[in-house]
């Protein structure tokens, strides 16, 4: 019977709000943005200024016109468009080779400026490999279930003894309702696999496998109670209902119900004691919700069995059943944590990124494995669903540094509780699998599919496919869209420094009264070539390995840091007194004006060499044996040097560029007074150094 269709159907308003649920820019495209806006009045400012000091020098207007224009092209970085894809495809390489498949090249960037981390548990997390460990009958018995994973390998004990399923009609109870009201099936080994397997929901299938160890016979319990009908599994219900005749007719149905206690409890009349069966009053209903919750605080999942005789009816739902239903007792299940999730946690913390739990579980449970990973500390809270709907918004805002368990959501909270975080000018990474996750994982920052569980909704809404489903490898990923966002900032230090490097000499040799030290041309070559062998270079280099000891990327940084504008307030001066000075000294010597303007020029384009190694790295020295690591960066600099040793020495290129063969003595007198760019901010680095031995990284999560 067709109920619904299109968008009026579950799936239909999942795909309203995936498609209502703006996808934010990266905070990457929003700098440059802001950047290029810098940038293009930058240039005509300088236009205007190179213009007015050569009309006021009466230089020759088409000369002077030329140079203006080489100005504003060597001010744009033309190669930055180029060396940023290029940047975030190496990144995107990188991460895949981690196990982090990106499905949008902005993600690169956004990860590595991530500061919450909403993390999905079973899975994510934990192993998602369920083992029942406790059963928990209403006459207040305690069962203890050996054995891990999904091999029925085993026993049920009590206090040390041995259970017996025959002698125990509760037990068998429960187990059977287990067993009944399940869709996943166990596979025995084989020649090609020697593990269990599990085809299903793994939480279903620890209770055929406990079932199994209470030496059920599985096959013959189905034949014997063949499925009729069901109510499958809602994540808004949190139940499943499936309904059993038996293989003779004259012996009637039964009706068995599992999902979360406290939705369970609402249902029941009535409790099992064995036989027997008896009211269920406030005081023991109290009692089942005390047990369940113990379990949950020593981090199991807990599952609640119920039975009833009165028949399904899809169209009444579960409310036809209310007060009709026989509890028949707890069952918990462990769900290990993965042993690298904690230490990747805590590198979290360290590189402050805040880790979230979003479960379906109840939330002692997500709360007691949060704080077993280090998610949760002193002071922290876990909030469930219907503790969130009640939330006003302004309420949960002032307590989202409180929250670091969110516990039976459902898809419309996923979506409030990204938009809460983005609100407080976080950069939101959201895990998911599932259809509901999708419009939290298109409103996230950087969605994050799960590759092994993750449905194909679930992966079309997310920027980045994680192949393992481990929170590691998210930490992994975050990682390397830090050292993409790095790499990027040392190539437009590198970019800048020697753009206005051309600035300031031209601008201070006008000024002077001094003529031109470098043709149009010439400036042309030092930006299109001499730039272009290194821009693709840095933005290769490969990680540190102090990306993740410092805070991340604040969403509202602009792309020109304030310690860049200190590193170049150092390596630009240091550059212009260099050429600058040379060109001067020269011109005093009576050197010919075509020679002192080639050697000029080489001065210039070897500073910019250097301010290649100085670029590299922020602390570590250009003299370490690590900048040997980056062959991209040593190639260019030997293609560099190639390029420039064409344009001085082949007599075509001296009639296009205007240069003129340089004496050997000369060069390396070039070499020495252009390495003093290098020198300079080697001795900031040694200071840089030693500052950071002495003083520890801030970490804004403490």
């Amino acid at each position: 019977m067709v109920v619904a269709t299109g968008n009026a159907t579950e799936v239909g308003k999942v795909a309203r709000m995936t498609a209502d649920a703006e996808e934010p820019k990266p905070p990457l495209e929003l700098r440059l943005d802001q950047f290029g806006r810098y940038l293009v009045g930058s240039a005509v400012v300088l236009f205007v200024a190179v213009m007015s000091f050569g009309l006021w020098r009466k230089l020759p207007t088409v000369d002077l016109f030329m140079t203006a224009i080489s100005q504003m092209v060597s001010l744009v970085p033309e190669g930055l468009p180029v060396a940023l894809t290029i940047a975030l495809a190496v990144g995107m390489q990188r991460m895949a080779g981690r196990g982090a498949i990106v499905r949008r090249l902005g993600a690169v960037e956004t990860l590595g400026s991530t500061s919450i981390i909403c993390s999905d548990k079973t899975g994510t997390l934990t192993k998602n490999e369920m083992t029942v460990t406790e059963l928990w009958l209403p006459d207040g018995r305690t069962i203890r279930a050996s054995g891990e994973g999904y091999a029925p390998v085993g026993e049920l004990t009590e206090g040390g003894h041995a259970c017996s399923v025959l002698n125990d009609p509760g037990l068998r109870r429960l187990l059977e309702a287990g067993a009944l009201c399940n869709d996943s099936q166990l596979v025995a080994p084989d020649e090609t696999d020697s593990r269990w397997r599990v085809l299903g929901d793994p939480t279903e299938a620890a209770l055929l496998t406990v079932a199994w160890k209470g030496s059920l016979d599985l096959d013959a319990l189905r034949r014997e109670w063949p499925r009729r009908g069901e109510i499958p599994f809602d994540s808004a219900t949190k139940l499943m209902a499936t309904e059993h005749g038996h293989s003779h007719a004259n012996r009637g149905r039964r009706v068995l119900l599992k999902g979360a206690p406290e939705m369970l409890l609402d249902l029941c009349g009535s409790v099992s004691m064995g036989l027997q069966t008896e009211e269920l009053d406030p005081a023991r209903r109290a009692e089942i919700l005390r047990a369940g919750v113990a379990m949950g605080d020593r981090a199991l999942r807990v599952l609640a069995m119920g039975e009833t005789e009165i028949e399904l009816d899809d169209d009444a739902g579960f409310g036809v059943l209310r007060g009709r239903v026989t509890f028949l007792g707890l069952v918990g299940q462990m769900d290990p944590p993965r042993a690298e999730v904690k230490a990747a946690v805590e590198e979290c913390q360290a590189a402050g990124i805040r880790a979230v739990m979003v479960t379906g579980d109840h939330k002692a449970t997500g709360f007691a494995i949060a704080r077993m990973l280090g998610i949760a500390k002193e002071g922290d809270r876990a909030v469930d669903g219907r503790e969130l709907e009640a939330m006003p918004e302004h309420e949960l805002r002032s307590i989202l540094d409180q929250i670091a368990v969110f516990a039976r959501v459902h898809p419309a909270q996923k979506l409030r509780i990204v938009e809460a975080f983005q609100s407080q000018r976080h950069v939101v990474a959201m895990t998911g699998d599932g259809v509901n996750d999708a419009p939290a994982l298109a409103r996230a920052d950087v969605g994050v599919a799960m590759g092994i569980t993750g449905t194909e909704v679930a992966k079309g809404a997310a920027r980045i496919i994680i192949t393992d489903d481990n929170f590691a490898t998210i930490v992994r990923a975050i990682e390397q869209g830090r050292l993409v966002y790095t790499n990027l900032q040392k190539l437009l230090l590198f970019l800048f420094t020697t753009s206005i490097d051309e600035v300031i000499i031209l601008l201070a040799a006008l000024l002077l009264g001094y003529p031109l030290p470098l043709a149009a041309v010439q400036i042309l070559w030092i930006n299109l070539v001499t730039e272009g062998a290194l821009t693709l270079n840095l933005v290769m280099e490969g990680l540190e390995g102090s990306e993740m000891r410092g805070p991340p990327v604040r969403s509202s940084e602009r792309l020109i840091t304030g310690r860049m504008v200190r590193r170049m307030a150092l390596m630009v001066p240091t550059s212009v007194t260099a050429t600058l000075g040379f060109y001067v000294w020269r011109l005093s010597t009576g050197a010919p004006f075509a020679l002192v303007q080639t050697e000029t020029f080489t001065v210039l384009a070897v500073c910019q060499w250097f301010n290649a190694l100085n670029c590299e790295s922020e602390t570590r020295s250009a003299l370490s044996l690590a900048v040997f690591k980056n062959r991209w960066l040593l190639g260019g600099l030997a293609l560099a040097n190639l390029l420039h040793v064409a344009v001085v020495y082949t007599e075509p290129m001296n009639r296009l560029f205007h240069t003129v063969p340089i004496p050997l003595t000369d060069f390396f007198l070039v070499g020495a007074v252009a390495s003093s760019v290098l020198w300079v901010e080697e001795l900031r680095k040694f200071f840089a150094r030693r500052h950071a031995r002495s003083s520890v990284p801030p970490n804004q999560f403490g």
